[in-house]
């Protein structure tokens, strides 16, 4: 096991201890590895290094996933609650999705609202 995939693996650990397994679950029999390989990438290389804060990072995924428009939802909703679990506010969720309407147009902005919207009306264990 690489030191990625075991910094990946501790990241998830604390945001979405599920999602390694619902990955594979869902995608390693048509594309084997799917799961780890997004696990060891983009956990433990990218939202593990250094330079920024998880918090950030994860504010970061928001806009960059709202300002790509509605067809990303089901990533975004997912990222929502990992940032949430980063330590943000619903508050500073909301801000950076709206700041978004700048970039990514105001369908993208709404969609994006709606997204937040349903992961905080969602019970916190669903």
């Amino acid at each position: 096991m690489t030191d990625a995939l075991q910094q990946g693996r501790a990241l998830l650990a604390g945001m979405n201890p599920t999602l390694e397994q619902a990955l594979s679950d869902r995608y390693d029999a048509a594309v084997p590895d799917m799961a780890e390989t997004l696990v060891e990438w983009a956990y433990g290389r990218h939202y593990a290094r250094d330079g920024l804060d998880l918090k950030t990072r994860q504010l970061c995924t928001i806009a960059a996933l709202t300002a790509l428009g509605g067809h990303t939802a089901p990533q975004l909703k997912v990222n929502i609650a990992h940032t949430r679990a980063a330590g943000a506010s619903e508050r500073e969720i909301l801000e950076v999705i709206w700041q978004m309407a700048v970039y990514g147009g105001m369908p993208a902005a709404i969609n994006g609202l709606n997204a937040a919207l349903e992961v905080f009306s969602a019970p916190e264990d669903a």
